[in-house]
């Protein structure tokens, strides 16, 4: 039988537009990936959203140690938004299947990360 596992964060917009005012390109680095970045550095909340979703993924599948890039939320062809694990993190998961569903109103964004082992 597959063992569920679920992680949940919710981020305050704001939050995460303050450190990109304080710390700039050192944040934005250090948390995202090309990719991420490519596609929301110019809105907070999708940001936040994309922060959030590392979070919930950190809990889902209690990833202690692993750097905040070996974390990625891409977009398939339908635009829809999928978790991608990297380096450690990939190890560190095994052989998962993963969903994640990205909301952001406001001043808040949350990210919810299901884990199935098979």
């Amino acid at each position: 039988m597959a063992r569920l596992r679920v992680g949940i964060d919710l981020v305050q917009v704001s939050r995460i537009a303050e450190s990109i005012a304080r710390f700039g390109e050192r944040f934005l680095a250090r948390v995202f990936t090309a990719g991420e970045l490519a596609y929301a550095r110019a809105r907070p909340e999708r940001l936040a959203a994309r922060f959030a979703a590392k979070e919930a993924a950190k809990k889902a599948l209690a990833l202690d140690g692993v750097s905040w890039r070996e974390l990625e939320v891409m977009r398939d062809a339908n635009g829809a938004c999928e978790l991608v694990l990297h380096g450690r993190a990939r190890a560190a998961a095994g052989d998962v299947a993963l969903a994640l569903s990205l909301s952001h109103e406001g001043d808040f964004a949350t990210a919810v990360v299901i884990a199935s082992d098979p």
